[in-house]
């Protein structure tokens, strides 16, 4: 029977007993590289809505907003916008599926998966590189977050302003007690379990919607609908042929802003119901939730032209400019929750799969949360986020090998095993097991790895490629994988719980 089947033969019922939901240890899994949030799930219930919600959660933020916004501002027409919105949102969408699809059959995390590609011990590579990047814009969101918090102080509390000066560590006072807020509230979080989180990004996502179509409605009837332009240009718009190059580093800006998420989704879609759940919700919630959320964007910002005379894409600034004790609090708790929401799914749960993986038994999936958390407070983020050379060499570096480690992914699964998982193999340190490679490392991956990484990082260093990195390292990694003396074998199908992706299960 294969380990799809098998998960299915069990009642889909949600589990509350454990954080992570309880996974199934068989006795041969070696304890170096099992516990029970690492291990296949026993029971997978997420819905298509659970999904739709989860990806509700990513887009609406503040760096989402700000993102669709600039795009409008590229000075292409508005139906160029439009198209290259659409064009990029649909690459996700497939590249999401790929990576989703091994995850969900076998119904184990992201660092796991990669244990059939890099080898037991090797996966602790792409699941380290990660972690990193998760833990920095861990604190980035947090401290955003905490800024639109300030501004709640600030108005409905004047005597706070007196907590701005002098600062501690870079941070003014009120900016520590905003920041201490919200870390405590994303940590508790966390800690309540994904089955909490579930209900919490189900009911986000949908109530930032309603907040930014009130605070649309609310612009457009200020400036009038004739008012209101779909180009929102600076400067003299583009031609036809000159769009072109500008068109294509939107579509790359699109899938460079959701690469992280794209990258450990299967630390999701492993709840999923079925394959083809978790691909109905990320249809509508990408190209559909994408665009409506785009178009809503674009309307809000430029009611701001004629309302307060200057193009405003900051949707905290636009709240400000409001300057009602209502909107200002109705508008700063809608964007934390939903700076709150994007943080926990793309920047929390992704570090505590990632660090339980490297020492299951010491680092339990809420430990592995809470070392992240911790080291986003270390990071001191409010000092470097505005500084663009730091973030070029730390997270500008570690950000471009995002895109060799999703090709190899693809490579590895797809092309390599023939979407063929040995599910217990990933579980032992016998030498004998199917993944142990040499010594618990595949040598091509991690040569793969390193090749393609160096290009990338040089690129993105000493070239204006920009967001055209991630292309260039997910075509190297996905090219590269496995193409001298292959290690990835194939196992038979009649081998016992052997996940086969080519077998639908809905």
């Amino acid at each position: 029977m294969s380990a799809d089947a098998a998960s299915n033969e069990v009642e889909q019922v949600p589990d509350v007993h454990h954080p992570a939901g309880v996974g199934l240890i068989k006795p041969g899994y070696d304890p170096a590289l099992t516990n029970e949030d690492l291990a296949p799930l026993k029971k997978q219930t997420w819905s298509s809505y659970n999904i739709f919600a989860f990806w509700m959660s990513d887009v609406h933020s503040v760096g989402g907003y700000l993102t669709a916004g600039s795009l409008f501002a590229l000075g292409i027409a508005a139906w160029q916008v439009l198209v290259a919105l659409l064009v990029g949102i649909v690459i996700v969408q497939i590249f999401v599926n790929l990576v989703a699809k091994p995850s969900q059959k076998t119904g184990v995390p992201y660092p796991v998966i990669n244990r059939a590609i890099f080898g037991v011990k090797g996966a602790n590579i792409p699941a380290i590189i990660r972690g990193l990047i998760a833990v920095a814009w861990y604190g980035v969101q947090t401290y955003l977050a905490a800024e639109s918090l300030n501004i709640i102080f600030l108005k409905f509390i004047p005597s706070s302003a007196a907590l701005l000066e002098p600062s501690f560590l870079g941070l003014p006072a009120l900016g520590w007690i905003s920041f201490a807020i919200l870390w405590f509230a994303q940590a508790a979080l966390f800690w309540t379990g994904m089955e909490t989180i579930r209900k919490f990004i189900d009911w986000a996502g949908p109530a930032v919607y309603v907040v930014m179509v009130v605070l649309a409605i609310y612009l457009v009837s200020q400036a009038g609908w004739s008012n209101i332009s779909f180009s929102l240009h600076s400067g003299e718009e583009l031609g036809f042929w000159a769009s072109i190059p500008v068109m294509l580093t939107a579509i790359a800006i699109v899938v460079s802003y959701f690469s992280g998420p794209m990258l450990n989704f299967g630390d999701f879609s492993r709840y999923g119901r079925s394959f083809e759940a978790v691909k109905k919700g990320n249809l509508w919630g990408l190209p559909f939730n994408f665009l409506f959320f785009s178009l809503l964007t674009v309307i809000t910002a430029s009611a701001t032209v004629p309302v307060f005379g200057e193009l405003l894409t900051d949707p905290i600034e636009t709240v400000q400019r409001i300057d009602t004790p209502f909107a200002i609090l109705l508008g700063g708790l809608t964007f934390v929750t939903a700076t709150v929401g994007i943080n926990i799914v793309a920047n929390f749960i992704s570090p505590a799969f990632d660090f339980s993986n490297v020492n299951p038994q010491k680092i339990s999936w809420r430990t592995g949360g809470m070392i992240a958390a911790v080291g986003s407070v270390i990071l001191t983020p409010w000092n470097w986020y505005n500084n663009s050379e730091a973030i070029q060499y730390s997270l500008g570096i570690l950000g471009s090998l995002i895109g060799p480690l999703f090709g190899i992914l693809i490579a590895g699964y797809y092309l390599a095993a023939k979407q063929r998982i040995s599910v217990d193999d990933m579980y032992t340190l016998s030498p004998t097991g199917r993944y142990w490679y040499r010594n618990g490392w595949n040598p091509n991956a991690v040569i793969t790895v390193v090749a393609t990484g160096v290009v990338a990082i040089l690129l993105s260093l000493f070239t204006g490629i920009g967001d055209f990195g991630w292309f260039i390292g997910c075509g190297l990694g996905f090219a590269l994988l496995e193409r001298v003396r292959p290690m990835i074998t194939v196992p038979p199908t009649e081998e016992e719980n052997v996940s086969d992706g080519t077998v639908s299960t809905a």
